[in-house]
């Protein structure tokens, strides 16, 4: 028996790295997926394409799973940039950290806005909002408008948490550590330097695998949490343990 059985799980950004891993996951543990993504090839029972930012393409896909499933226990608020030019205060322009905010958190708030009710009509169920460890620490290489954005969500799970927990709704944030996936290739193969300076203060010494985020994404998303909302599931190998690491 898995542990998602008879659950419709939604997840956004599903075509790549941790979503398409935990998409992957969640239908080994019995759960019906529906995959989100501004590009084709989401992984899932059903695959949409959608911009999360654009709020009548967001409602219309919570529209068009509930269609064919009936229902919606699960949202897996994923889908995020982390754009080269988001650099510190002093370099970073509007445009990009507005198009940052954009994506990583008006996407999140109207995944909970239009995505919730599906869950009270399900009697309940679970929202989990991809954070980040930067949300919990300030670090000298900074990515301004990613941080800025990654806290908000951070607020913004603690409080929707709090508010539906005697619905039968919870809300969680997951903080992932840098993770091994494409985006985070990207953004290391324009500075070597920049990349060899983050793993150093990774205690555990590596960056971690999207099955390992995976797994955290399905703890919350199971029963198994039914007593856990409004919190920050941190999976980050020890960094914001740490003041100093290993050799």
């Amino acid at each position: 028996m898995g542990r998602l059985d008879g659950k419709v799980c939604v997840i956004t950004g599903a075509a790549a790295g941790i979503g398409a891993e935990t998409a992957r996951r969640f239908s080994e543990e019995g759960a019906t997926v529906v995959g989100v993504d501004r590009e084709e090839g989401a992984e899932g029972d059903l695959g949409i394409v959608a911009d999360i930012t654009d709020e009548e393409q967001v409602s219309a896909m919570y529209r068009q799973a509930r269609d064919e499933f009936g229902r919606i226990d699960v949202l897996f608020n994923n889908a995020g940039i982390n754009p080269t030019d988001d650099g510190s205060v002093l370099e970073t322009s509007v445009a990009s950290f507005q198009r940052v905010q954009d994506v990583n958190l008006l996407g999140v708030f109207l995944c909970c806005k239009h995505g919730i009710p599906h869950l009270l009509d399900s009697g309940g169920g679970s929202v989990i909002n991809t954070a980040s460890f930067v949300a919990l620490l300030g670090a000298a290489t900074s990515q301004i408008g990613y941080t800025a954005s990654k806290g908000a969500v951070l607020a913004l799970s603690r409080e929707i948490g709090v508010e539906f927990a005697r619905r039968g709704v919870r809300c969680n944030a997951l903080c992932p550590g840098p993770v091994d996936t494409e985006l985070l290739r990207e953004l290391f193969a324009s500075d070597r330097v920049q990349a060899e300076r983050r793993l150093v203060h990774v205690p555990v010494g590596r960056f971690a695998q999207a099955s390992e985020i995976a797994n955290a994404a399905l703890f919350l998303a199971s029963d198994e949490s039914s007593y856990v909302t409004g919190s920050s599931l941190v999976v980050d190998g020890g960094i914001t343990a740490a003041y100093v690491t290993p050799d």
